[in-house]
């Protein structure tokens, strides 16, 4: 009968197909999320390989610079024209400026230097300043840069001023004579174009205020300058011996006191020298420590503030970090108490024991041995407990386990577990420590350690 007729369609289904392409990819997918799942709660335990090596426990500090500086004023009013270089060394008598008060010498110097050419040996010396800037400019001490220009400019203008005194009948020619000065230097010493007010500082006068920088003045003397009278032309360095002022706390004080000489590095030049220690406390209980030199001092005499290191120490041995060490607890027991098992060669102690029935006995309980002293082990409590007995081998003398003590130390994973090893730290600073090698019972170089001695416990497995 038309119309009766079912029209429902059923949809087909298809049958799941597995093939072994898709078993492969569930057993590779499943295995890298069980991968992943271990990776982030396990424990992860980082090794560490022992080296030898060394801590330079250096030590770097802003001095001031004391010398003994005489300031050299002008007798009158008038224009400097300098014929030293700043630097070198003067003696009594020797010319270092001359003072012109008309004005009219720099011109005539212009005059009569327009167009001149060096001599070979002056070419020679502006060669030598510029060939020592190059090989020891530093980017750090960038300020170095100004005091090149303005030794360079003191050096020309040195050469051009000589070049006129050569011709001093020129200048009588000219009528200038009359109106020059011709000022040498007082005493011996080494000639300094600045002032900056520090000259007559002495350390019984320090405050730290005196280290700031951002107030520091320095005054550059420059030649064909108007002067008054009275005003400083240049200041001459009189004494090689020099001291460098720094800021520490008493702790560092005492320490730098009771070396008496300390080594010291100048940063600028990398050269080294020996500073006999001197300290003075302020009322501000400011504490400042002088190191005093008999050399060197022209090498910084136009600087007021230099960079220091100290260098204290330089011990080597074993270097390991301070995230690798531990302290751990130990019994301390006689040496007599100590024995060899009767089928081992393993160390270990008689620990009093009792039968069913009371009767007392011993049984051999063996133990690590982690340090020593002339009389006493220092051995493993893991298995023994404070008051136990512990019996004196062929004796009936008994010893109460109850003395203990700590040892610092890293934990030796080379056999697979974290096996505690004492060490003997020679000198540390906030990253690493130098440890003394080949020690009995402590470790050896290319040994491996626990790089973080929180992560494990005595005895733990260990999986590289």
């Amino acid at each position: 009968m038309e119309g009766n007729g079912s029209n429902k369609i059923v949809k087909y289904r298809r049958p799941l197909n597995i093939n072994i392409g898709m078993v492969i990819f569930t057993v590779i997918f499943i295995y890298i999320v069980i991968c992943v799942f271990m990776y982030f709660t396990q424990k992860h335990i980082e090794g560490h390989q022992v080296k030898m090596g060394s801590l330079s426990t250096n030590n770097i500090y802003k001095g001031i610079a004391l010398r003994d500086e005489e300031i050299v004023t002008a007798s009158k009013a008038g224009y400097v024209n300098y014929y030293s270089r700043e630097g070198e060394r003067v003696g009594v008598g020797n010319l270092v400026y001359t003072l012109d008060e008309s004005g009219r010498l720099a011109d005539y110097m212009n005059a009569e230097t327009d167009g001149s050419t060096l001599t070979s040996g002056d070419l020679t010396e502006l060669k030598s300043e510029i060939l020592g800037f190059t090989n020891s400019f530093d980017p750090q001490y960038f300020s170095s840069v100004y005091d090149f220009k303005f030794n360079v400019k003191g050096t020309v203008l040195k050469l051009a001023n000589v070049s006129i005194l050569e011709n001093i009948d020129k200048i009588n020619s000219a009528g200038l004579s009359e109106l020059i000065s011709f000022c040498n230097a007082p005493n011996t010493g080494i000639l300094i174009y600045s002032v900056d007010g520090y000259e007559d500082l002495k350390l019984e006068q320090f405050t730290s205020a005196l280290f700031d920088t951002k107030e520091y003045e320095k005054t550059q003397l420059i030649s064909n300058e108007l002067v008054e009278a009275g005003q400083p032309v240049y200041k001459l360095s009189t004494n090689e011996d020099w001291s460098i002022v720094i800021q520490t706390d008493k702790e560092k004080a005492d320490e730098l006191l009771e070396k008496e000489f300390v080594k010291v590095k100048f940063l600028k030049n990398q050269n080294t020298s020996w500073g006999e220690v001197s300290s003075y406390t302020n009322e501000e209980g400011e504490i400042f420590v002088a190191l005093t030199f008999n050399n060197s001092m022209v090498s910084f005499c136009t600087d007021r503030f230099i960079d220091i290191e100290l260098i204290l120490e330089d011990e080597a041995g074993l270097k390991i970090p301070n995230s690798s060490i531990v302290e751990k607890e130990f019994f301390i027991v006689p040496k007599d108490y100590v024995t060899k098992g009767g089928n081992s060669s393993s160390d270990g102690v008689l620990r009093e024991t009792y039968t069913e029935d009371g009767t007392p006995t011993t049984e051999f309980i063996e133990t690590t041995i982690y340090n020593e002293t002339e009389t006493e082990y220092y051995i493993d409590d893991s298995v023994l407990r404070i008051g136990e007995y512990i019996i004196k081998p062929e004796s009936t003398e008994k010893f109460a386990l109850s003395k203990r003590g700590s040892l610092k130390g890293v934990y030796n994973i080379n056999k697979g577990y974290a096996d505690f090893k004492q060490i003997n730290i020679l000198y540390d600073n906030e990253e690493y420590s130098i440890v003394k090698s080949n020690t009995q019972y402590g470790l050896n170089v290319y040994d491996y350690i626990v790089l973080d001695a929180t992560t494990v416990a005595d005895d733990e497995l260990v999986y590289n």
